[in-house]
C-alpha cells in the first residue's frame, strides 16, 4: 500500500504557471496511468492559457473561486465543482475571489512539462 501525506510533497511550479503539490505521481508512487495534484492560484492571478496534447485533467475545486476556460466557453467556478478538460482542448483557470484558489488536478496520463504547450493552439 501507498500513502503519500500532501504536507509531505514539495510545491513546484508547473510549465503553465501553477503552483501545485504533488499528492500521487511516478516521482513518489508506481504510479502508471494518471497524476494527482493540488494547485492553488492566489487571488487576482491565473494559470497561462495552455493545452495538452495527450492528457485528460479533472480539475475539482477545494476552495475560493474563479472563472474557467475550455475552448471558447467560459464558466464561474467553485467549491465542489469538477471541470472535465479534454486533451488538446485550450484551457486556463483565473482567481476570481479575494481568498486563495485551491483545486486537484488529475491527469490521466501523468502531468509532465513535455505534454504541456504553452501556444493557446490545440
Amino acid at each position: 500500500m501507498i500513502v503519500v501525506n500532501l504536507n509531505d510533497s514539495k510545491p513546484f511550479i508547473t510549465k503553465d504557471g501553477a503552483r501545485i503539490r504533488s499528492i500521487l505521481d511516478r516521482t513518489n508512487a508506481p504510479v502508471h496511468n494518471q497524476s494527482l495534484a493540488e494547485a492553488t492560484l492566489p487571488p487576482g492571478t491565473a494559470n497561462q492559457e495552455h493545452h495538452h496534447p495527450q492528457s485528460e485533467e479533472i480539475y475539482f475545486i477545494l476552495s475560493g473561486s474563479g472563472s474557467m476556460t475550455v475552448g471558447d466557453e467560459t464558466q464561474e467556478v467553485g467549491p465542489q465543482d469538477a471541470i472535465l478538460i479534454p486533451p488538446g482542448a485550450v484551457h486556463r483557470l483565473a482567481n476570481t475571489g479575494d481568498m486563495p484558489l485551491v483545486f486537484l488536478c488529475c491527469c490521466a496520463p501523468p502531468y509532465s512539462h513535455d505534454d504541456t504547450a504553452m501556444d493557446g493552439a490545440a
